[in-house]
């Protein structure tokens, strides 16, 4: 049976992320999103298969491609885009049916976001870019690096599933729920107000919701495609995660990490990494500075670590 109160919450506040979580119920979105352009060096659309993708460049140095979550858009990486700017080109795209992305007539997959995104990247004049996607996100950019591996040099999963087995029980549930029956009761959050500031057809936000309930309910395992990923792959989630923390550590597993003691030398280290930060959800860790601090090292190929016989060497 649909619960209206049940799926509000669920979707304003424990589903897929919160669009406008750095931007108060008060504030002005129009305003809030309209300065993060500006801040833009450049921001423009590409038509790539039939969906007019809106997208942002920041920043200069090597080129990372940034993947926001699902009912979100490029504004919910605001305090924490800047820090990724710094030394780096962030070329930030708002997905299929958010932000300023319209939903369209083709239908809402994963699949063909992933597919999309290396034209993207080639067409702004990176043909290979490291990529760091969150939740949403991070499915497609895994579709990214599954289907066109040679466009991804690093890749970076924030609280990504493998599988729809991946979720707490209870939240699978809820998730079952989700459609467009909740969008009349959601006009006063800041998600849909986020939404409506910018987006090309206000009148899609219903569509939207039904778009993403489908893909919640849809059964997926992605499992046998991730040992072929060749690229390396830090995988980061919340101590307080949607995820169950088995399905993380297998996640990892299927990547080759967590097979065997690395060794006091890092013999063996796997080229792959696992990250589990405290005390963060779901619903924040896109906004943390501590995400830019665990995953900037990685996707610069970059570690401050030494092996034991190093420290002692340098003594």
């Amino acid at each position: 049976m649909f619960k209206p109160l049940s799926i509000v919450r669920f979707v304003c506040a424990a589903a897929l992320t919160l669009a406008a979580a750095t931007v108060p119920a008060s504030a002005e979105p129009t305003k809030a999103t309209s300065a993060q352009t500006a801040r833009a060096v450049k921001s423009g659309r590409l038509a790539v298969n039939g969906v007019d993708y809106y997208y942002e460049v920041h920043g200069r140095g090597e080129p990372l491609l940034l993947l926001h979550g699902g009912l979100g858009s490029i504004d919910m990486f605001g305090p924490v885009l800047p820090k990724l700017a710094e030394n780096r080109l962030v070329i930030a795209v708002d997905l299929h049916g958010h932000g300023r992305t319209a939903l369209g007539k083709r239908p809402f997959r994963i699949e063909s976001m992933g597919a999309d995104m290396p034209t993207i990247v080639k067409r702004l004049g990176y043909p290979t870019v490291d990529v760091l996607g969150y939740s949403l996100g991070g499915g497609v950019a895994f579709q990214m690096a599954r289907q066109k591996p040679e466009s991804v040099r690093r890749l970076a999963l924030v609280s990504t599933a493998f599988s729809d087995d991946g979720y707490y029980a209870e939240l699978k549930a809820l998730q079952g729920q989700v459609s467009g029956k909740a969008a009349p009761m959601m006009k006063d959050t800041p998600m849909y107000k986020s939404y409506a500031a910018v987006a090309p057809n206000v009148a899609d936000f219903p569509r939207l919701l039904d778009a993403l309930g489908d893909f919640m309910r849809s059964k997926y395992d992605v499992s046998a495609d991730v040992p072929k990923l060749k690229m390396p792959v830090m995988l980061v989630y919340g101590d307080s995660d949607m995820f169950r923390l088995e399905h993380v550590t297998k996640f990892y597993q299927l990547l080759g990490g967590g097979q065997k003691d690395a060794g006091w030398g890092r013999e063996n280290m796997s080229k792959n990494r696992l990250a589990i930060l405290p005390d963060l959800t779901h619903y924040e860790i896109f906004a943390s500075p501590r995400l830019v601090a665990t995953v900037l090292p990685f996707l610069d190929g970059k570690s401050d670590v030494k092996s034991w016989a190093e420290q002692v060497g340098s003594r």
